[in-house]
């Protein structure tokens, strides 16, 4: 078997990373058991409004990309900083069309480095290779670059560490951006995963309107591996949108 991502065929073990999600995943078809409608018109987007900008500790936020990553690994204003907390900065490729967007680095990540590592990270590659990519090729970032000592959210930050990803988001602006989680979904568009998965939303930024969709997070779908299902039909209307 031949898995490609675009013209670049994938690696033998990226292919098998593939399988296995799609294994966990449930498929075991070339084509959905379900009849569809290719020709029913597509529902169009859910526009997310913007929201009353959160004002910025220090002035205005920096206006390019890699200015603003910059400020993410020294500003000393940003929630849940101090002077030896672990910081766990976007990676990946900006230009690639695709920003994936979870809440905050967890704890194995501050100890690794890394956004999704450990066994989420596993889970999270075998998801990136079923849809014919890796972490090369998308941009992944989250809602705050430092965890917090509760590894949650208050209201206040929340709506700060949002306001600074609408921006991310706008300096970056990809074809699409993925949401992760309860906690992305609720601070960029106002509702939970399954309240909101399954179609395309809009967030608003200063570059314009960025279609978005919320999916669940890779932690979540190894405690609930029944949701893999579910994950892998957004994942299937993502790459619609991105390879049309």
């Amino acid at each position: 078997m031949r898995v490609e991502r675009e013209s670049d065929p994938l690696s033998p073990a990226a292919a098998a990373s593939a399988l296995m999600w799609w294994a966990d995943a449930g498929v075991d078809v070339i084509v959905g058991e379900e009849p569809h409608d290719w020709l029913r018109p597509k529902t169009a987007p859910e526009k997310i409004a913007a929201e009353t900008p959160v004002p910025v500790a220090g002035g205005k936020l920096p206006g390019q990309l890699d200015l603003f990553q910059a400020y993410l690994l020294d500003n000393q204003s940003l929630s849940f900083s101090a002077p030896a907390a672990p910081r766990v900065c976007p990676a990946g490729d900006p230009t690639s069309g695709l920003m994936i967007v979870s809440d905050m680095p967890a704890a194995q990540d501050c100890a690794d480095g890394l956004l999704l590592s450990g066994e989420t990270g596993r889970l999270f590659d075998r998801m990136l290779a079923a849809i014919g990519r890796d972490r090369e090729s998308i941009y992944l970032a989250s809602l705050s670059c430092l965890r917090s000592p509760t590894g949650g959210f208050t209201g206040e930050s929340a709506a700060r560490c949002a306001e600074l990803a609408r921006h991310h988001i706008g300096l970056v602006a990809p074809k699409a951006v993925l949401l992760l989680g309860d906690t992305c979904g609720k601070a960029l568009l106002g509702q939970a995963v399954m309240q909101g998965r399954g179609r395309w939303h809009e967030i608003s930024t200063h570059a314009g309107q960025i279609p978005t969709m919320l999916s669940f997070h890779p932690a979540g779908l190894l405690d609930r591996p029944s949701f893999k299902a579910a994950a892998w039909a957004d994942l299937q209307m993502l790459m619609q949108r991105l390879n049309p």
